[in-house]
């Protein structure tokens, strides 16, 4: 049943990607597994990231299913919609429930598709990652899969106006091997080495970004470090102090 809404919400994007002319380059599809259950694992730096992790999967014939915030379901027109693909809605006060419908869906075979950090980074960079992705895939007996995605911020990011207008902006797409997590290691151990992957690969994709800020005034959307103006982690940090 949830194909039925999943396919054509997936026919609608790629028409909307063309509409933007976006410059999309994916590479790596081939690490996701074609059968059986895996999390996808990605940075967050985009309201939009969850629709190209899922385009990822889909050169192996996978719909991810993705845990997002319960206030997404609510929504009049995303939640039926997030409801009918199946995805897995998040209550941060009832976490064990979120917690144990993904599990269920790893072992009945499903792609789960887990933002680690959370909540976007707004410097662009990577935050901490929280352990659940780690003990889901321990639980569940299923690899990890680390990917990417850079490029997205400039479409739709948290406390900047969304950009839908026909801007050919790239977007990079970058999924490395699995990460193994078995019930032997701790899953703190087993988080850090997965954040260390997604980090490369994050890297990766910033090196094979074909664009660079056109001026002072579209810096933006780079990371401090890289020479851009987006706030770092600690100017971040002092201003939720205050």
């Amino acid at each position: 049943m949830a194909e039925l809404v999943y396919r054509p919400v997936i026919g609608f994007a790629r028409t909307m990607f063309k509409v933007w002319d976006l410059k999309i380059d994916c590479r790596g599809s081939e690490n996701i597994p074609r059968e059986g259950g895996a999390v996808l694992v990605s940075n967050h730096i985009s309201y939009l990231d969850f629709i190209f992790n899922g385009l990822a999967a889909l050169p192996q014939k996978r719909l991810v299913r993705f845990m997002a915030k319960e206030s997404v379901f609510r929504h009049r027109i995303s939640g039926p919609l997030m409801r009918g693909m199946k995805h897995i809605p998040v209550d941060r006060t009832r976490g064990e429930a979120a917690y144990e419908h993904a599990l269920d869906s790893l072992r009945s075979g499903e792609v789960i598709g887990v933002f680690p950090e959370a909540t976007i980074s707004q410097s662009f960079t990577l935050k901490s990652f929280k352990s659940g992705a780690a003990r889901l895939a321990q639980e569940a007996g299923v690899p990890l899969i680390p990917m990417a995605v850079w490029g997205t911020q400039r479409l739709w990011t948290k406390g900047h106006p969304r950009n839908f207008r026909r801007s050919h902006t790239p977007v990079t797409i970058r999924v490395g091997e699995a990460v193994q997590a078995p019930l032997d290691q701790y899953a703190g151990a087993i988080t850090r080495r997965l954040r260390e992957r997604v980090q490369e690969l994050l890297e990766a994709a910033q090196r094979a970004y074909p664009v660079r800020p056109r001026g002072p005034e579209d810096t933006w959307w780079m990371p401090a470090h890289l020479g851009g103006t987006a706030p770092t982690p600690e100017q971040l940090r002092l201003a939720e102090a205050h």
